[in-house]
């Protein structure tokens, strides 16, 4: 069943749809989420050091899921996190927590300075930055966080949505992040579709997070 591009609103009904009349739970949801991303990147990046850049939100969440998976498959992963740890909450929180116990590199870098020293000589970026909920110009450690990302020579790749696009209108901040693959969840985002995107987004690839068909059946495409 193939599915088309979806709106911020109907991404964000799919997911609360999955919790509270399938008795999904978000963990659920973020792990296989954070698992499918981390089977794509290996795919594609299958060598060299990853950092992971982590918000404060559910993506940011995604982030440790994939630093958890990536670590399994042996890679040397890190995970840079623009916040204090004690500002997550849910289950960003408790995927953050996860990784901490699992003993993984988790570093905070809330300056500029700080985030350079981080990026500067790694092979692999992966955005877990902002996710679909975003809008608005990028500002403080995330434009800061994006700007010297893009100055790297390493492969970049964005988690649902790079940094600074709006996921509705395809508009995007001067700083956006520039991935050469944005591995998005469930669906293309209807901001994917518009011109000049291609650039920013670089290929897709659409992950399942393991939501039932039954539920998925009212955003079928035609096609």
């Amino acid at each position: 069943m193939k599915i088309k591009s979806l709106s911020r609103e109907q991404i964000r009904s799919v997911d609360q749809q999955a919790i509270e009349n399938y008795g999904m739970s978000g963990l659920v949801l973020m792990e296989n989420a954070g698992r499918g991303a981390a089977e794509v990147i290996q795919r594609n990046a299958a060598t060299g050091r990853v950092v992971i850049l982590c918000g404060k939100g559910n993506n940011g969440g995604d982030g440790y899921v994939i630093a958890r998976h990536l670590d399994l498959m042996q890679r040397q992963v890190r995970v840079v996190s623009v916040v204090e740890l004690d500002a997550l909450s849910g289950d960003a929180a408790a995927n953050a927590a996860i990784a901490q116990k699992a003993e993984l590199d988790v570093q905070v870098a809330t300056t500029a300075e700080v985030m350079e020293s981080h990026l500067h000589d790694c092979e692999v970026i992966v955005d877990c930055l902002l996710g679909t909920g975003a809008t608005g110009p990028l500002r403080g450690i995330y434009a800061d966080a994006v700007k010297i990302a893009n100055q790297t020579k390493a492969t970049r790749i964005a988690i649902d949505v790079p940094t600074g696009m709006d996921v509705d209108s395809g508009e995007a901040d001067p700083h956006t992040f520039q991935a050469e693959l944005t591995i998005t969840f469930v669906a293309p985002k209807i901001g994917f579709e518009f011109e000049g995107t291609q650039s920013r987004l670089g290929d897709i690839e659409v992950v399942p997070i393991g939501v039932p068909r039954k539920l998925l059946r009212q955003w079928a495409s035609e096609a």
